[in-house]
């Protein structure tokens, strides 16, 4: 009879998803294992040879067996890492992508320029993995976040608790700006949907048929929420604001001329990402 250590599990599971075509199999593999058996990832290699029981070789086997079927991992095991901060997930909120977290490092980077109290606002917040990493790493900001779903503003609540940030984090429901007072912002942040729907057509599995549509798709060229939002904005931002969001790679010179347009901004600047894409734009009105 096989004994399944965890280094033996690890040598088993990794190629098992690897065939199924899951993304980095070897990191899923280790992700499943600490939820299960309780661990640090670092703590699976230093007990390489601790048997597992049989109980937790069932409930392992039974999550391997999801995501092998493209569940997404972070959904399975209720949470993610996000700018060093772990947050809690689950199937009604987006889960957090690592391309977020430019974002992330230029509002922390303007903020910290910045005297005095700060205040931001992080449109489309869903986990609250923007408005977290901001409050934890700038202690002058005080964030307020918006959200249509009250389910992913139920977690974004969770992780502000577990963060200690919810004297410093404002929720509120609402689609875009309108549940904001009028007093104007230092920031606006967005990661919107922003999927055309061409792009939701060909997505993965374990994107389209898990994460929700509403977080995703965002009309025929994937530009209706920033359509929308350009129009709120200049009430709500201040005379030297400025304005971050996220775009899909392909949206960089229509969302440019969006802000153009609107004839707010003195200067409009997109960063590419790691991978040379479009990811960013910055507009300081």
């Amino acid at each position: 009879m096989q004994t399944w250590t965890i280094k033996a599990l690890l040598d088993w599971i990794t190629p098992f998803l690897g065939d199924k075509q899951v993304d980095a199999p070897r990191l899923c593999a280790e992700f499943l294992m600490c939820h299960v058996l309780g661990k640090q990832r670092i703590e699976l290699y230093t007990q390489f040879d601790q048997v597992v029981p049989a109980d937790q070789l069932a409930q392992l086997r039974a999550l391997v067996k999801r995501a092998s079927d493209h569940e997404p991992v972070a959904y399975l095991v209720g949470k993610t890492e996000f700018y060093s901060l772990e947050l809690n997930v689950r199937p009604g909120c987006l889960i957090p992508r690592p391309e977020t977290e430019m974002l992330v490092q230029h509002a922390i980077e303007l903020l910290r320029t910045r005297k005095g109290q700060q205040s931001v606002l992080d449109l489309c917040t869903g986990s609250g993995c923007i408005a977290a990493a901001i409050a934890h790493n700038v202690k002058d900001a005080h964030v307020t976040a918006t959200d249509l779903s009250q389910d992913a503003l139920d977690i974004a609540a969770e992780n502000c608790l577990k963060h200690r940030l919810s004297e410093r984090i404002t929720l509120l429901q609402g689609d875009l700006l309108s549940p904001v007072a009028s007093s104007p912002f230092d920031l606006i942040v967005s990661n919107p949907p922003y999927v055309s729907e061409a792009e939701y057509a060909v997505l993965d599995k374990n994107v389209k048929e898990y994460e929700p549509r509403e977080a995703l798709l965002a009309g025929p060229k994937g530009l209706d929420i920033y359509e929308r939002l350009l129009l709120q904005v200049e009430s709500h931002l201040k005379p030297d604001g400025v304005l971050m969001l996220e775009i899909g790679y392909l949206q960089g010179p229509d969302v440019v001329s969006m802000l153009e347009n609107t004839s707010l901004f003195s200067h409009i600047q997109t960063y590419k990402d790691m991978q040379n894409h479009d990811r960013l734009v910055v507009a300081i009105r």
